[in-house]
């Protein structure tokens, strides 16, 4: 079963299960296009925290992350130092990693070190066209792909300009949560 009905009588992706945050989420944010330096960090940093994870677990701990990581403003998240990655392997409220910590911090220099909407630009730079992205909705949750070629060439140029934790996967999902690709399956209300 690919697709599901809502309580609300919505038809919506069955990934979404039974739990009102990842309807919402999905209702709300998942397909919605994302633009934004901060906004586009922000989404690149969980992300990279939801590696080997489900995203539930991030959606539910994104609050503390937005507090933990200063609203994810690339300029005071670049500040951060090694007390600070301290102090983030002790909260609990996030995923405590210190590689995806360290990682995350050492992306938002390099965010911070951009010109204002550059991240944006080259991001959605690797949007698919319509007809390979937006516009054709999978049948089923085995039509979508994991990794595509977007997402693989995004992965490519991020981390040759020295970002991690940005692999074609993890960009592949930033790809569909920022809404540069609409993988909401055929007979999903957003699909329509």
């Amino acid at each position: 079963m690919d697709v599901i009905t809502g309580p609300d009588g919505r038809s919506r992706c069955a990934w979404v299960g039974e739990d009102p945050e990842y309807r919402r989420y999905h209702d709300q944010e998942w397909g919605v296009a994302l633009h934004g330096d901060r906004a586009l960090f922000e989404k690149m940093s969980l992300e990279g925290f939801q590696a080997g994870l489900s995203w539930i677990t991030i959606l539910r701990k994104r609050p503390r992350f937005r507090e933990a990581f200063a609203g994810f403003d690339p300029l005071r998240v670049a500040a951060f130092g090694q007390t600070d990655v301290e102090r983030l392997m002790a909260d609990a409220g996030i995923v405590r990693n210190r590689s995806k910590i360290e990682a995350t911090i050492a992306n938002a220099a390099l965010v911070a070190d951009m010109a204002d909407g550059e991240l944006d630009r080259l991001i959605w730079s690797f949007a698919p066209s319509d007809s390979a992205g937006l516009g054709v909705h999978p049948a089923s949750m085995e039509d979508v792909p994991a990794v595509t070629p977007e997402s693989t060439a995004l992965s490519k140029e991020l981390r040759r300009r020295g970002f991690r934790f940005v692999g074609p996967t993890t960009v592949y999902a930033l790809m569909q949560s920022a809404g540069m690709v609409d993988d909401h399956l055929a007979g999903c209300w957003r699909a329509e």
